[in-house]
């Protein structure tokens, strides 16, 4: 009897390993498949966004706030993790009831191309890899369960499987030691055949390559010159201007897209007097701006980093929507990315002739990187990136808010975004231990198209001191600002505030993210020794 269980619980054992290779099988087969067809149509991708698509507000601000631009790698853990677990219990769900099994791999199938099929941009024809590597991981399942049905003492062996090595011992420690060579060999292939399709799939798609050779315009209009001061001299304070592998990236796309130039096009539609197409050679031949230009994201938390300062260089949007000529009674421009994401901007914003809102195609003197929207996204002053800066734009609708809804405010938050007078430290760092005496105190402060005038630092419960500015740029780009302090033992608190170009003063008042942005001091504590 002992014996006869330590078979069952060895069996169910194998049978979720089984489980775990089958669906290797099952991702492995689409990436090779996957290459021949559209990046969306990958299981994990698929799968992801339309993860990120059904995933609470609440629940993406926590993920953002945890794991900050490393949101999505944490998201494909998780997948991969439930994926392993899921594939666990299918596998010992096939070796107790082959039917069962079999009809929860499709239903697992089904779900896949669902969500495949339902990505912006998709076509029928993008189900293949899918349909094709859910069949594969279904026949790896059945091959590796027949030495595992060989081991059990029930259920009984289906009829056709049966041999004389079922019932001698030999016969059990030979099915196992099959089992387990089959199971390696599978899955070394899956993992050989994912790297295969990945490899194919970059020899087949040279966008990097294209992005790499192309040569951006010279600006008609170049960006203003850089005051010589505008970096904080306080040590450790994040650079002025923000390299392009510095800058944050937090967006819906699990996979980047990949654009070819000479495909791509922008519709602007709607409420307009005559609807426009451009292509991206109409773009090069515009007449470009060039401009610093800071961004926020909605998601930074009071003090946080998700805020990057570049020189972007593209297309005015006024230009744009001159062309289309807007009707009257139209209030919003309704952009959307390719890959489904959308964004509701305000029409008078996108028209005023100040703003240097723009279809950015350069960033930092060089074309957008495709994790930035290679080839064009918008850039917006002014405004958080959740109702501005949509990336792989691809359609302009002129519309009203009234009529239409975005991404982020069907999932209630607010319309409009105007981005908040906000300071932060950067040095010293939280819990970092510092020596009695004078102390460098410096960071950033920004309030897009208002400007920075003040920025004061109070220690502990102090008096509000004065920092000094650095130069400023201009009202669009943040401003850096540094401060001596003469630091005295014990733990303290350092905080900022800020004073906008209208007078305002940083709010003390916390709020969250949701719905229109974080407020509130920021403070770090030190220990001074």
């Amino acid at each position: 009897m002992t014996r006869n269980r330590r078979r069952i619980r060895d069996a169910k054992g194998m049978a979720a390993l089984a489980g775990v290779v089958s669906a290797a099988v099952v991702l492995a087969v689409a990436e090779l498949v996957g290459a021949f067809f559209t990046a969306r149509a990958t299981p994990l991708f698929a799968l992801g966004a339309t993860f990120i698509d059904f995933t609470p507000p609440w629940l993406k601000d926590f993920a953002i706030a945890t794991f900050g631009t490393n949101d999505k790698a944490a998201l494909l853990v998780g997948m991969g993790l439930t994926i392993a677990v899921l594939a666990c219990v299918l596998g010992v769900v096939a070796y107790r009831k082959w039917a069962l099994g079999v009809l929860g791999v499709l239903f697992m199938g089904a779900v896949i191309v669902a969500c495949v099929l339902t990505r912006a941009g998709v076509q029928p024809a993008d189900a293949i890899p899918s349909i094709a590597g859910t069949f594969a991981g279904l026949a790896v399942l059945r091959l590796l369960l027949l030495p595992v049905w060989r081991l059990k003492a029930w259920p009984e062996i289906p009829a056709d499987m049966a041999t004389d090595a079922d019932t001698p011992d030999g016969g059990r420690v030979t099915s196992r030691r099959r089992f387990f060579a089959a199971a390696g060999v599978t899955a070394a292939a899956a993992g050989i055949a994912a790297t295969g399709g990945r490899l194919l799939s970059a020899a087949r798609n040279n966008i990097a390559q294209a992005r790499d050779a192309l040569r951006l315009p010279v600006p008609s209009r170049p960006a203003a010159p850089v005051p010589a001061n505008v970096q904080s001299p306080v040590k450790g304070v994040l650079p002025w201007l923000t390299p392009n592998k510095d800058f944050y990236r937090i967006d819906t796309a699990l996979s980047v897209p990949e654009i070819n130039v000479e495909d791509w096009e922008l519709r602007v539609h709607g409420m307009v007097e005559e609807e426009i197409t451009l292509t991206f050679q109409d773009l090069l031949d515009a007449e470009l701006i060039e401009s610093h230009v800071t961004l926020t994201c909605v998601s930074n938390p009071v003090g946080g980093k998700l805020v990057g300062n570049a020189k972007w260089l593209g297309m005015p949007l006024r230009d744009v929507l001159a062309k289309a000529r807007p009707k009257e009674g139209a209030d919003m421009v309704l952009s959307r990315s390719i890959d489904g994401f959308s964004a509701s901007t305000p029409l008078e914003v996108l028209q005023e002739a100040g703003r240097d809102a723009m279809l950015a195609i350069g960033m930092n003197g060089e074309p957008l990187p495709l994790e930035h929207g290679y080839p064009v996204r918008m850039v917006v002053p002014g405004l958080y990136g959740f109702v501005s800066a949509t990336k792989w734009v691809v359609d302009l609708e002129v519309t009203r808010f009234a009529d239409s809804k975005a991404y982020w405010t069907e999932r209630g938050w607010s319309e409009r975004g105007p981005i908040k007078t906000m300071a932060r430290v950067d040095v010293p760092a939280s819990f970092a231990k510092l020596p009695a005496g004078k102390v460098a105190v410096g960071g950033t402060a920004w309030a897009q198209t208002r400007g920075i005038t003040k920025v004061e630092v109070q220690i502990d419960d102090g008096d509000w001191v004065e920092a000094t500015l650095s130069d400023e740029a201009s009202t669009i780009t943040w401003r850096q600002w540094s401060y001596e302090w003469d630091a005295t033992p014990g733990n303290h608190y350092v905080r900022a505030r800020a004073t906008d170009g209208t007078g305002e003063v940083q709010t003390d008042k916390r709020a969250d993210p949701v719905p229109d942005g974080a407020s509130g001091w920021p403070s770090v504590m030190v220990t001074v020794e």
